[in-house]
């Protein structure tokens, strides 16, 4: 069976790399190419305009080439993962990888190039004579030493940064773990014993990078395939494995292991053994990182050692030590700021970045990410996971800080907040769109109240709630499921200290609750005993009560459950006659930016009036996101050609925006490739009264809204903030099932703008 599923899980390897093309990279232009004017600027004549300012300025060839955000993966082959000297060729598979995880990460363009030389001089060489074609150079898969002659030439002679990320990548992720790991047991740097396995290159980088957060030469003890690296040894000796020579007639691992704190093996399996563990100190920190075997099991430490803390290189055990933690992320500052090289002081900004985030509240997207593993900052989570998207503004900033503090950075950012702001909104698709909705509600104190409050991401979006805005989160749950989801999740946030609670099974208010129920619900076929028993069970009626008894601002509701049902008891206590729902409006966030589609879930069939409702209150929405409405009626009909159906209702409230004044534009109906397509529109009404490209669609019918929107979000990547309640003041919101904790997040920020701050 083992045999079948390893075959198996190659021949799905192959053809991921082999299907549906070959490799793993492509280019693509990022100017369009589509008639003669286009070809006239991209190559002659009007190339040689950018080709004069960068002759006159060399700095400008970040300005007018994609040099600026382009770096080069460079290798010999003669080191390649777990495979060793495979040869250039042969590791090309790696190297596109790299590029890969650079642009899936940090958003870098690479190009991997592999280098038949192994001579490390005149690879330096080569590699030096590459730097007008790249912002950075990540040297990758070289063997020790010669890597330390190649980074070293390079360095010395490039004004960009080099990074050999098999030495410095490792380094950094295993001094943040190290960071944490010290901190959970309860030691300082200062004070540690350290054995060391492996002086390769990354060994060597780790056990420097460690002494420069504060570990004694004196305490590192590195051993390699011959046993102590001591004082006179003579055999397979180099400059960097001499600087940690010891002066002592101590030969073996097993001799100086006896009190050890940190194990630090980047050797190769089954080199350290139980008994080895037995005789380090209590609490013993034990990085075995060879891959894909490491130095010992980690079932094999705990046998022996309980309270040890773990961390190995692989990705089926805590705390894996992964070099994409870093590398995507120190490039990134790096290049943002022009730095000309990559200092100590930029490395353990790195390490203290990513350290610190581990100990934050863990991100709702890791979670999802990694869902059923624990992610709590303590003995099996010492480093964030790779794709935690906070890594990229955290990580890339405090890289960028220090190059500016050290003096590297020939572009220094004028302001390091709305540089992290840029970096979440390339992580966080809504970022950028949501900020003037986050703006107005920090202005507010609104208290927001969540009917599902035992779910995993309503807890996970309170945590953010209050960590991003000044509202209230009020959560309907009882309290021990929310405290041992919290404690499960490792959200810090606790009922009554962070946010309230309303118990349905015994909260002090339960009478004035199914009180005012029944009062406003006593016509209407509910009975004292229904109105008890509703305000014990349904949570949706809970939070609606709340808010219309002041208790809380604005409910949300909606992540399980049927949309209409948590409709009907928004409406049944909070409608009136001011206050009633004139549709869903849901904001897709795409490639080209927002576009906005009502109503999805509302009307059904919408009246004539509740269509006009629906474009009015859009284009209303559209204006809070900064999006200047361009309102498209769409229907099957086009321009009045179909008389009956949806289009018949559209024309009807055309009729209704054009009796009064409008402070948008609009137009309809029409199909919607006519309402996106401006030439298309102009051929079939020239003088039609939309300008460009629409960005609000309105349907009259809610099954091709709904079909627009689930289409726009599962075939072209659009991300949804919504849908927002139209029409309640701002008093409600019925989310869908499949939002995420930031989705709602989003929609406590939307619920936390007053209405009048947005007309």
């Amino acid at each position: 069976m083992s045999i079948d599923k390893t075959e198996t899980a190659r021949e799905a390897a192959l053809n991921y790399h082999e299907f549906p093309r070959p490799g793993k990279l492509e280019i693509r232009p990022t100017k369009p190419m589509a008639n003669g004017r286009d070809l006239a600027r991209a190559y002659s004549p009007g190339v040689a305009e950018a080709c004069i300012e960068i002759a006159k300025n060399p700095a400008d060839a970040s300005r007018y080439t994609a040099r600026g955000n382009l770096v080069a993966v460079v290798t010999n082959g003669t080191a390649v993962l777990g495979l060793g000297n495979i040869g250039a060729l042969a590791s090309k598979p790696v190297m596109e990888g790299k590029a890969v995880l650079f642009k899936k990460f940090a958003g870098i363009d690479c190009f991997d190039i592999e280098v038949n030389e192994s001579d490390p001089v005149k690879l330096a060489e080569i590699v030096c004579a590459l730097e007008p074609t790249f912002g950075a150079i990540n040297l990758e898969d070289i063997k020790a030493p010669d890597c330390f002659i190649v980074e070293k030439i390079c360095r010395e002679r490039m004004g960009i940064p080099v990074f050999h990320d098999d030495q410095h990548g490792t380094a950094i992720v295993v001094g943040a773990a190290a960071t944490n790991a010290l901190h959970v047991v309860g030691k300082k740097f200062e004070d540690i014993k350290i054995v060391s396995t492996g002086g390769g290159a990354a060994g060597i980088a780790c056990l420097n990078l460690l002494l420069k957060l504060g570990v004694k030469r004196e305490n590192v003890w590195l051993c390699d395939i011959h046993g102590l690296v001591y004082e006179g040894r003579e055999e397979d000796m180099n400059p960097q494995k001499a600087a940690f020579a010891q002066k002592t007639d101590k030969r073996t691992l097993d001799d100086v292991v006896d009190g050890a704190d940190m194990f630090l093996g980047l050797s190769g399996p089954g080199v350290l053994k139980p008994e080895h563990v037995k005789k380090m100190s209590k609490r013993p920190v034990i990085f075995a990182l060879a891959n894909p075997t490491p130095e010992i099991m980690p079932d094999e430490v705990r046998a022996v050692a309980p309270d040890a803390v773990i961390a190995t290189g692989r990705s089926d055990y805590p705390n894996q030590v992964n070099n994409v933690l870093c590398f995507p992320f120190i490039f990134r500052g790096a290049l943002d700021v022009g730095a000309t090289e990559i200092n100590d002081a930029m490395q353990i900004g790195c390490v203290d970045g990513i350290a610190a985030l581990a100990r934050a509240t863990t991100s709702a997207e890791a979670a999802a990410a990694y869902k059923g593993e624990a992610l709590t900052f303590g003995a099996e989570y010492l480093i964030p996971k790779p794709f935690d998207p906070r890594l990229s503004a955290v990580v890339s900033s405090a890289v960028a800080k220090a190059a500016m503090e050290t003096g590297v950075a020939t572009k220094p950012l004028e302001d390091l907040e709305a540089y992290k702001e840029r970096l979440n909104a390339s992580v966080f698709k809504s970022a950028l769109l949501m900020r003037p909705v986050f703006d107005a509600a920090s202005h507010a104190s609104r208290r927001i109240i969540f009917a599902e409050g035992e779910d995993e991401r309503v807890l996970r979006a309170a945590q953010a709630i209050l960590e991003e805005t000044t509202e209230r989160p009020i959560l309907i749950g009882r309290p021990e499921v929310i405290e041992a989801r919290c404690e499960r999740f490792g959200i810090t946030a606790r009922a009554g200290k962070d946010f309230e609670l309303v118990n349905p099974e015994n909260d002090p208010r339960y009478r004035d609750f199914w009180g005012s129920y029944h009062e406003i619900m006593a016509r209407k076929g509910v009975t004292p005993d229904l109105a008890r028993a509703i305000m014990r069970t349904n949570t949706t009626a809970i939070g609606a009560i709340a808010v219309h008894r002041g208790e809380a601002d604005s409910l949300i509701c909606g992540t399980f459950g049927e949309f209409r049902w948590h409709l009907n008891y928004v409406q049944q206590v909070l409608g009136s006659r001011e206050l009633r729902p004139h549709g869903a409006l849901s904001m897709m966030i795409l490639e080209d930016g927002p576009l906005f589609i009502a109503d999805t879930h509302v009307h059904t069939l919408p009246t004539p009036e509740q269509i006009a409702e629906a474009a009015i209150g859009a284009a209303r929405h559209a204006k809070r996101f900064g999006v200047e409405p361009k309102v498209a009626l769409c229907s099957q009909s086009q321009f009045g050609n179909q008389p009956f159906g949806s289009g018949e209702r559209i024309r009807a409230a055309i009729e209704i925006l054009d009796a009064a004044p409008r402070d948008f534009q609009y137009e309809g109906e029409m199909n919607v490739d006519a309402a996106l397509d401006p030439e298309l529109r102009e051929r079939l009404l020239p003088a039609g009264r939309l300008e460009g490209v629409a960005n609000v669609l309105i349907f009259g019918h809610a099954d091709a809204a709904s079909a627009a929107r689930n289409i726009l979000k599962m075939k072209a990547g659009g991300l949804e903030v919504g849908p927002i309640l139209m029409g309640m003041g701002n008093r409600a919101h019925v989310v869908s099932p499949g939002i995420t904790a930031r989705g709602l997040l989003n929609m406590a920020a939307i619920a936390g703008t007053p209405v009048k701050s947005y007309g």
